[in-house]
């Protein structure tokens, strides 16, 4: 299958991509949180097949918009940056059509290093206005803390749990083709 993306190495365009996550907080609603800095390189091949992504967060750049949650999930009980600084994920296959396929590889958190694989649609490619080559990309895909060794919680008077296990990890990306 050919895909529809020149084939090269990109750069992640930061200004221009959010890596979010939501859990169940309460065991009633959702809690939305972002990474605000992060690093990756997508390296496109002739086909889906033949490509590959690599990608660094900094766990000390999570948001949740409440300075007081923002400093207990960067601490001990959840992230704990000051021993374990970044997340990491490598790309070991991809699958799929070219605007629609599936993205595995390994996720390292906190020094767990698990397989996780990524729903992925490729929103287009397109020059902009200054001359740059961009590409799209939204990924979805769930894991459990506790399986990444984040299992703090609180248990709630009513029953269940403060935090819930499955999170979920989206991810609005721009690349940029580095001109040559």
């Amino acid at each position: 299958m050919t895909i529809q993306l020149t084939p090269g190495t990109w750069t992640l365009d930061p200004a221009h991509t959010e890596i979010g996550f939501s859990v169940r907080h309460a065991g009633i609603s959702k809690v939305r949180g972002q990474f605000t800095e992060a690093d990756a390189t997508l390296v496109v091949g002739e086909t889906v097949e033949a490509s590959s992504v690599r990608a660094t967060v900094q766990m000390a750049s999570f948001d949740s918009n409440d300075d007081n949650r923002d400093a207990h999930v960067k601490g001990p009980d959840f992230f704990d940056v000051e021993q374990y600084p970044h997340m990491t994920f490598k790309a070991t296959e991809v699958q799929g059509k070219p605007e629609d396929f599936r993205l595995s590889g390994d996720l390292t958190i906190k020094d767990t290093t698990l397989p996780v694989t990524f729903d992925v649609e490729f929103g287009g490619m397109a020059v902009d206005p200054f001359g740059a080559t961009r590409a799209g990309f939204s990924a979805t895909a769930q894991i459990s803390r506790k399986a990444f060794g984040i299992t703090w919680n609180a248990a709630l008077e009513a029953g269940g749990v403060l935090v819930g296990d499955k999170v979920t990890i989206t991810i609005d990306s721009a690349f940029v083709l580095p001109a040559s």
